[in-house]
């Protein structure tokens, strides 16, 4: 397995396609943005990253690392996003891999700290994220905002 940037890749179509298929709704919604990159920097700002966890030709798991995220909130970035792993693959910490690598890639980028927005309740404690406060995301929900000194 290893870690490639999507936007780097040569492959995208393919990883595209691989994105669809996931049972998730945040899935199907970052499938639209990447076929839209003008909503998707609307959205989640310029120069953003999609890691993904792969098995060959096979994505177990992805994220994001991006400027913005479903939160609007300029003094509070990088946000760490879209953070699934396929169901055949759960139960093995993947996405825990994941997450570390965005981390140091932010702390690469000299982004002393990292948020990320979820419904999720004890989810992301158990990876040292702090909750935060809960507020309305882009579609009215509540969104529980996490942080991470890196």
């Amino acid at each position: 397995m290893k870690i490639v940037e999507y936007f780097s890749s040569d492959n995208k179509e393919h990883w595209k396609e691989q994105i669809a298929l996931g049972d998730w709704s945040a899935s199907k919604f970052l499938f639209k943005l990447l076929n839209d990159m003008q909503k998707f920097e609307e959205l989640l700002g310029t120069d953003g990253k999609l890691f993904l966890l792969i098995d060959g030709e096979n994505i177990v798991s992805f994220v994001t690392l991006t400027r913005q995220d479903c939160i609007c909130d300029e003094n509070m970035y990088p946000w760490l996003g879209f953070l699934y792993t396929y169901p055949h693959y759960r139960g093995n910490r993947y996405s825990e891999k994941l997450l570390r690598h965005a981390e140091e890639q932010a702390k690469l980028d000299n982004n002393p700290i990292v948020y990320l927005a979820t419904d999720h309740i004890g989810q992301y404690e158990k990876y040292g994220y702090t909750y935060l406060e809960t507020r309305k995301d882009y579609f009215n929900e509540d969104a529980r905002i996490y942080y991470k000194k890196l």
